[in-house]
This record gives structure tokens, C-alpha cells and sequence, in this order.
């Protein structure tokens, strides 16, 4: 595939033919200003000629001494820069010549043009001429044919000269233009090109450094802007993946030593067929911690791909949450805590997906209620979201803790003790599943505890 042009070829091309358009412009409208003003200025005396011979042929009696009226123009001459004029007679008779070319043989115009005269250019085998011809009246000898000619060689040769001049000048132009604006150019990209430096250094090690936008031009503020926190968002990303690995390793060292462990004690000694049932079942419990985990981990990657798609269908979600607590019920029992439902709504979404959502939400809020107090999950809903909440009583979860409480594999006792508390995947899993449905959930706490609230977005077939 070819490589598209650069930016500094394509702003040079640019800026060189808008240049060069610029240039034959101008160059074209001089020529022709010059070439107009000498024909103009030819014409001119060309006319007064004419008219001067007009008043003379006026003034001539019937029968006229031939001797007289060549006198009489070759006075007419005089002041004139050297024209060359010819007069003949109504019968074609040639009543006055200064040239020694015969002018009555060049073409002439037709007939009724020649009342308001004609201007055309000539040249004989050496010389280049401006021409009228013009028949007037004359009195009562006419009409008379004029023929008055300019030559134009000078103007000729001086428009050549200056026509050479000129393209040369434009052509020097556009190249200085071309090889300014290609100067120009290289300077107006090196504040890109020290962005570019810059960038060219950053590795996965230094993912802290940013792009500084206050030291560039304002065009490139903004890519300097949306550069940084592209990189903000890679080092969290980075950040997230270096910690996920780590979280991994230990969450699954953990049963993999316990595992080791109790086999190589089940072999070191001689046991029972009882014994060895349950060394084994207690080998079972953490296969099944281990598969919860990488089933959890598998899902949040899905998630992170857009490979969990959603199976959408209208459902009642109160009638949901009493599943849920009708499951629940006996765990929450023997921890002496009793479940509260609120409310009533129906939502457009994947069943499944929710009902896991929400009942991580409640096991985690069972787990850190003491006893003797209760679970609230409330449903509110209104024209265009709904709203769920979960509240548990008991330690409110502490400010720093908020928004980072969805990330997996985090815990807030930096102990890492297990205790029962699963791998820490639960409520990443739960912010997947809601982000899945175009919604958000946030953690808040009080006094009395800790709230986690869901929005989700209500279609028209689903507001009750």
C-alpha cells in the first residue's frame, strides 16, 4: 500500500500553488494592461489623424492641385511619430501616398464598417503595423477612403522583453514562495515534531510522563489534552492489569498449596478409607472455590470484550428479589438477619445476568450485617430509570474505599485474610453486569451503614 504524502509535502504543494495561481494571475493581468495601453494609445493617434485628414478633405474645392493637397498632409504629418497614410478617392484613385508600400492591397473590412472605422493589425515582409481604415465624406469630392498606419515594431519588442522579464519574475516568485512556504511549514510542525519525541520516549515504565499543552500551540492543545489522558487511561489500565496478575497468583497459590498439602500428608501415613473421603471432600471445596474463581474471571473478561450478550426480556423484579430471599433465608437466619423488599418495578433486560447482580449484592450485604439487624433492598421506579438500593447496617464503608470497592480482587482488609469473603470478584462482577444495561452503580455511606444504588434506564414497555 502506498504511503499517503506528508503533511509538510502537502502544505507546500498547497501553499506553492496558490502561490503560483496568485502569480500567473497578476502576470497575465500586467501583460495585458501594457498590451491594452499601447493599442489604446496607437488608436488614439490613429483617430486624430483621421479626423485632421477629414477636415482638410472638407475643405478641398472640386478641382484640386494634386501639388497643393500632398503639401497639405505631409504637413498633417508633422508631430506624428513617422505614420503612413493613404487616401484614395470615390473612383479609387490614389489622392495622397507617403508609403512606399501600397496600403490600398492590404484586406480589406467590408464596406459598413468602414463609416465607423476599423482598427486591425498588418506587417508587410519586414515591419509591423496598426492600422485604421475609414471611409469620411469629404465635402462634395467624397467619399474618401483613409488608410492611417502606426508601425509597432517598438512596442512589439519592448512587450517581448518585458513579457520575458515578467514570467521570470513569476516563475523566481512561485519557487521562492514554494521553498518559503516549505520553510514555513517545517517551522510550524516542530512543536509536533518535539511531541513526537516525546511520545517516541514513553515506555511501559514511564507511563507517568504527560504531554505538556500549555507549551504548544493552541491547535495542538487539544491533541496534547486527549493524549494525556489517553495515557491516564492506559496507566490505570496497566496498573489494573499489573494488579490482576498479582491478585491471581495469590488467589490461586492459596488452594493450590492447601491441595499440595493435604495430599502429601493423605500420603505420607497408611489411612482409612474413611480418612481419605474426606481429605478428598475437602480437596472438593477448594476445586469448587478455584472453579468459581476462574468462572468469575472468564466472565469479566467476556465482559470486557462485549462477549456477554445480553438476552433481553421484561421482567418483574420484585418478584425476583423474593426468589432471592426465599434463598437466602436460611443463611440469613442463622446469622440472625432478617431480609426487607420495598417497592415494586419491571425493567427490560437479561434475567440471568440481574438476578446474578443482585444476588451478589445481598450476599455481600448479609455478610457484613451484624446480627439482629436487617437487609433493605428497595425498588423505586419513575418515567425514564429505576433506581435499586441495597442497605445494609453495620461499619459504614470508609470514604477512600468508595470507588474503588468495584475493582477486582480488591479488598479493604489489607490483610487478605479470606474468611469467607469469596476472591474478591462479586461486586466487579455486579458493575459489569449493570454497565451491560447502560446503567451505573455507586457506593455511599452513612451512620448507619453502607447503600450500594443502581440506575438503570426503563424502555417505554417496561414503565409499570
Amino acid at each position: 500500500m502506498k504511503r499517503p504524502t506528508s503533511l509538510t509535502s502537502r502544505l507546500t504543494l498547497s501553499f506553492g500553488a496558490v502561490a503560483m495561481i496568485g502569480f500567473l494571475a497578476f502576470g497575465w493581468i500586467i501583460e495585458h494592461s501594457i498590451e491594452n495601453h499601447f493599442a489604446a494609445e496607437d488608436a488614439k493617434e490613429l483617430r486624430m489623424i483621421v479626423q485632421a485628414v477629414e477636415q482638410s478633405l472638407t475643405s478641398l474645392q472640386s478641382k484640386y492641385d494634386l501639388t497643393q493637397v500632398k503639401q497639405r498632409f505631409d504637413d498633417l504629418m508633422v508631430g506624428h511619430h513617422g505614420p503612413l497614410l493613404h487616401i484614395n478617392d470615390r473612383s479609387g484613385n490614389v489622392l495622397y501616398s507617403n508609403s512606399r508600400e501600397n496600403l490600398s492591397l492590404m484586406p480589406m473590412p467590408p464596406t459598413y464598417q468602414l463609416s465607423h472605422g476599423v482598427i486591425q493589425q498588418w506587417n508587410d515582409a519586414q515591419y509591423n503595423y496598426r492600422v485604421l481604415i475609414q471611409q469620411v465624406a469629404g465635402g462634395s469630392n467624397g467619399p474618401f477612403t483613409i488608410i492611417v498606419a502606426v508601425a509597432i515594431d517598438f512596442h512589439l519588442h519592448f512587450i517581448n522583453n518585458f513579457r520575458r522579464t515578467l514570467w521570470l519574475m513569476v516563475t523566481s516568485g512561485i519557487v521562492i514562495m514554494g521553498l518559503m512556504g516549505w520553510i514555513a511549514v517545517r517551522h510550524g510542525h516542530r512543536p509536533l515534531r518535539h511531541m513526537v519525541n516525546q511520545i517516541r520516549h514513553i515506555s511501559t515504565n514511564d507511563l507517568n510522563n504527560r504531554l505538556s499543552s500549555d507549551t504548544v500551540p493552541v491547535e495542538l492543545a487539544e491533541l496534547a489534552e486527549s493524549f494525556n489522558e489517553l495515557l491516564q487511561r492506559m496507566e490505570e489500565a496497566f496498573n489494573r492489569l499489573s494488579n490482576f496478575s498479582a491478585d491471581i497468583a495469590h488467589e490461586l497459590r492459596t488452594p493450590v498449596t492447601n491441595l499440595m498439602t493435604q495430599t502429601q500428608v493423605a500420603l505420607s501415613l497408611v489411612r482409612s478409607t474413611e480418612e481419605y473421603q474426606e481429605i478428598l471432600y475437602s480437596s472438593i471445596e477448594e476445586y469448587e472455590r478455584m472453579a468459581q474463581m476462574i468462572g468469575d474471571m472468564l466472565f469479566l473478561a467476556k465482559a470486557d470484550n462485549d462477549l456477554n450478550p445480553l438476552n433481553r426480556e421484561d421482567i418483574d423484579l420484585k418478584s425476583e428479589v423474593c426468589n432471592l430471599f426465599d434463598y437466602y433465608e436460611a443463611w440469613a437466619e442463622e446469622r440472625h438477619v432478617s431480609l426487607v423488599q420495598e417497592g415494586d418495578a419491571h425493567v427490560q433486560g437479561d434475567r440471568l445476568m440481574l438476578r446474578r447482580a443482585l444476588s451478589n449484592l445481598l450476599s455481600n450485604a448479609i455478610r457484613h450485617t451484624p446480627a439482629g439487624c436487617s437487609v433493605s433492598l428497595k425498588l423505586i421506579s419513575s418515567e425514564k430509570s429505576l433506581f435499586i438500593e441495597v442497605q445494609n447496617p453495620g461499619t459504614p464503608l470508609p470514604v477512600e474505599h468508595q470507588a474503588r470497592v468495584f475493582d477486582r480482587f480488591y479488598r479493604i482488609d489489607p490483610s487478605r485474610q479470606r474468611s469467607g469473603e469469596g476472591a474478591g470478584l462479586g461486586l466487579a462482577i455486579v458493575k459489569s453486569i449493570i454497565e451491560a444495561h447502560g446503567g451505573k452503580i455507586v457506593a455511599t455511606a452513612d451512620k448507619i451503614g453502607t447503600q450500594f444504588q443502581i440506575t438503570l434506564p426503563v424502555s417505554d414497555r417496561c414503565t409499570t
